[in-house]
């Protein structure tokens, strides 16, 4: 009798044993562990038994707690709704928020909960605002909102948090500053979003005095605030609150502030502080980098111009996986090195799964290449091989691929057989391409459906504009920006931007609003007589002038396009950076637009007659020219072992003798002078 009464009892306490067993593997996220409970659960006739044990509602909050969905949801619909309680409608909604492939299923499962009358509590509305921010659905944000109000739970601070987030991921900043002055309580939270939203939308002078009221500041808002500095333009100041988080406040940069950085580099094209940062990390981090820095340092440099280098660094991480060799397979891409993105594809593929991104990586590279066949080859294995359905991204690509190599037609059949409509970007690219092959006809069709997407759009009108010229109808191009002219459409003025002394200047065409105006012009005249003597000849054959017949004209008005031309914001930028920086040191120019064929053939011979290396940041790619190096014809360069130890120590000390004068860090901090070495073997850092 008793032997019989004890396995009674321990029967009945089975249930509550296999439940907390459940929830630690929760809270540990131990789903092998968690499901042989599950197995153990169903051979023994437990999941069978009284749903008063909750051991389904245990199973439930496992599988919502390891981003297992698809058995989350399943077990949450055999648990009764009696035996429900708002904490697995929660957990339920949570999971499918975090780990949900679609954003559609959290909004139907939240329409669910209320339509059964479920309390909602704060987390499950932080849940909703998390999902609004990610997929920025604002209309049901503001439904969400409504929510929140009507149940009296809008004045909790990490509700509200959400909700300013949402708003600063949607551009509306005086959402956020509404939300912000109704809260009872802030955190320092409540602060970091409100500088995100004002520095991002509305400068860094305005994040600047929101900063300076914060009354707790943590790693996020120095961050932003830095992040916001240095992806601005503005280094200096980038640097000085640096010194201020590091030396005053005792901060530390963690992998997360340094990747914000580096990103931030990336943006604005500010190597220097990139290469800093780079110190920064292999002092602290040394052989064994974070890989989310090293990936943003890949970035940094190939945005930056030098991809020997983002290669470097790449070779070296010590882990690498499928977004690391995206940033280095996309860079090499961007500077025209197709034939290497395909030779080391086969490695890629042995270290990580490639994804969407992967293959639009590789099929840019191919188009920058003129890699036809490959590119078909990889386009055509997409699904076959390497299962990933194509998108539109790949498509664009394909298309670009066949246009660029004057395949017009195939790539017109090949939109035909989309499987989605094409979109701005599909026939953008086309019309480029109809563009350097003079097809006219095909160009006035793609430019009617590019209308209907985007009216304002002016690049594509340019664009004919220029077709129409070249075919001699100067009457069609005037009529074309008469149009425009008559619908109030302008065309977006073209501003190139350069790095000098920390600090970007930014130049229009015929600019003369910089304080060195008058060296700058200087610097123009002399540089159009060099570039006449090295055989330069101005290409006017794009430049209109309203009221032109199109046909040649007197010479008074060939002068004047000619003068047109010089003023452009690319050689004006490129004179100053002359002027303002020592002989041989390397030029850094952004342009908002595509370059002209005049600039790209001016600033290739600059480069040349001045011995400069000019990196110049496009809004279609990168391109570089070495000066007067032995393969100043190409833009690929390659260095031995010990030229590439050289190359990286120099850059190194270049960076360090920029920010010596800036109060350098590393200085103050009271570090030795240190000598950075690439070994060829590994990643080391050596003090001398």
């Amino acid at each position: 009798m008793k032997c019989s009464t004890i396995n009674f009892t321990t029967l009945q306490s089975l249930p509550a044993h296999f439940r907390s067993l459940l929830r630690s593997c929760a809270r540990n996220s131990s789903l092998s562990t968690g499901k042989k409970l599950h197995a153990v659960i169903l051979t023994s006739g437990l999941a069978s038994s009284s749903p008063n044990t909750f051991l389904l509602n245990a199973l439930h909050h496992l599988y919502a707690s390891c981003g297992v969905t698809s058995s989350a949801r399943h077990l949450f619909y055999q648990i009764p709704r009696s035996h429900k309680d708002v904490t697995d409608w929660t957990t339920l909604l949570t999971s499918l928020v975090q780990h949900g492939t679609k954003p559609s299923e959290g909004f139907c499962f939240f329409k669910e909960m209320r339509k059964e009358g479920v309390v909602l509590d704060d987390v499950a509305m932080i849940s909703v605002f998390v999902l609004c921010t990610r997929v920025e659905d604002l209309g049901m944000g503001r439904q969400a909102q409504g929510c929140l109000v009507k149940m009296g739970l809008g004045l909790g601070v990490k509700v509200c948090n959400a909700v300013m987030n949402m708003y600063v991921k949607c551009g509306l900043v005086e959402e956020v500053r509404r939300v912000f002055c109704e809260m009872n309580e802030r955190n320092v939270v409540s602060w970091s979003t409100l500088l995100e939203g004002v520095v991002k939308w509305e400068g860094v002078e305005n994040g600047r005095v929101v900063f300076d009221e914060m009354p707790e500041r943590n790693e996020v808002g120095w961050t932003i605030m830095i992040a916001g500095y240095v992806g601005n333009g503005f280094s200096r100041e980038g640097f000085l609150l640096l010194d201020e988080m590091v030396l005053r406040f005792r901060l530390g940069l963690n992998f997360v502030t340094l990747s914000s950085i580096l990103s931030a580099c990336a943006q604005s094209g500010d190597v220097l502080m990139g290469r800093w940062v780079h110190v920064y990390a292999l002092k602290g981090m040394g052989r064994e980098m974070h890989i989310m820095v090293g990936t943003a340092l890949v970035h940094m440099y190939a945005k930056c111009g030098p991809i020997d280098m983002a290669f470097k660094v790449f070779k070296y991480l010590p882990k690498r996986n499928v977004v690391a060799w995206n940033a280095m397979l996309g860079g090499l891409a961007m500077h025209g090195r197709g034939k290497f993105v395909l030779d080391i594809f086969p490695k890629m593929i042995e270290e990580a799964k490639p994804d969407d991104l992967t293959f639009m990586a590789v099929l840019s590279a191919c188009s920058h290449s003129g890699l036809v066949d490959q590119g078909y080859h990889y386009f055509r294995s997409l699904e076959s091989e390497y299962g990933t359905t194509p998108k539109i991204e790949h498509y664009a690509c394909m298309v670009d691929i066949l246009g660029r190599a004057g395949h017009l037609e195939e790539a017109v059949m090949l939109i035909k057989k989309m499987p989605m409509c094409p979109n701005e970007v599909v026939l953008g690219s086309l019309l480029g391409s109809c563009n350097a092959h003079g097809k006219l006809q095909l160009g006035e069709r793609i430019l009617q459906e590019l209308i209907q997407m985007d009216r304002h759009n002016t690049e594509y009108h340019v664009l004919l504009s220029n077709m129409y010229v070249l075919e001699g109808k100067q009457d069609m191009a005037n009529s074309l920006r008469q149009i425009l002219k008559s619908k109030g459409i302008r065309k977006v003025p073209g501003v190139s931007s350069i790095y000098v002394g920390g600090n970007i200047h930014q130049f229009s065409a015929g600019d003369k609003s910089h304080p060195l105006t008058k060296e700058i012009y200087h610097a123009l005249n002399n540089m159009i007589q060099r570039l006449r003597l090295a055989g330069y000849v101005p290409n006017t054959t794009n430049q209109v002038f309203p009221g032109s017949d199109g046909n040649e004209g007197s010479r008074e008005e060939m002068e004047e396009k000619e003068q047109a031309l010089f003023l452009h914001s690319e050689k004006l930028a490129v004179c100053f950076g002359l002027i303002s920086t020592k002989p041989g040191a390397p030029l850094y120019i952004f342009k908002n637009l595509r370059i002209c064929q005049d600039c790209h053939s001016a600033i290739k011979i600059v480069s040349k007659i001045y011995n400069r290396e000019i990196i110049h940041h496009l809004t279609n790619g990168i391109e570089i020219w070495l000066g007067k190096s032995k393969n100043s014809q190409g833009q690929k360069r390659c260095h031995s072992p010990r030229a590439q130890r050289r190359l990286f120590t120099g850059a190194i000390a270049q960076s360090e003798t920029y920010l010596s004068k800036r109060t350098c860090l590393i200085d103050k901090i009271k570090h030795r002078v240190v000598l950075i070495k690439f070994c060829s073997l590994q990643h080391t850092v050596v003090l001398e």
